[in-house]
């Protein structure tokens, strides 16, 4: 039997690197413009959210389809009233996003261990359940869309 042995994969190219950062990056460039142009605070453009089609509940997104369309328009008041919690993510996304591809560019690939990033996950589930719950309650009201 002989052994066989794999050659090392060559370096890949700079291009070939930024292929998934500026694939995401161009999908929701081109999601915001179709939000944009179709607009999605007339009813049953965009579909409707199957939780609260079926229970009359809002789930955390809710609202946040409206929030970036108000956004692309530069209303930034109406976009918190429609979904304050997609509103204030889109920054933290949007940092997420560039230093991806800055970091491809560079050839780095970033791991993130994950005891660093489950305090992260564990506060924005929760956060999103919160939101979630208050925006169905009476009190929480001025949080639904």
């Amino acid at each position: 039997m002989t052994a066989v042995h794999a050659h090392p994969a060559p370096p890949s190219t700079r291009a070939r690197r930024l292929v998934g950062p500026l694939g995401t990056i161009a999908a929701l460039s081109l999601t915001t413009l179709a939000l944009h142009v179709r607009d999605p605070h007339q009813h049953g453009t965009w579909g409707l959210c199957p939780l609260y089609a079926t229970t009359g509940i809002y789930c955390p997104g809710c609202g946040g389809l409206r929030a970036v369309n108000d956004l692309t328009y530069g209303h930034v008041g109406a976009a918190l009233s429609s979904n304050i919690l997609v509103t204030l993510l889109i920054p933290v996304v949007s940092i997420g996003l560039l230093v991806w591809a800055v970091d491809r560019w560079q050839g780095r690939t970033r791991v993130v261990p994950w005891s660093r990033l489950r305090p992260f996950v564990v506060s924005l589930v929760t956060v999103m359940l919160v939101f979630a719950v208050a925006r169905n309650t009476g009190a929480g009201a001025w949080l639904a869309p």
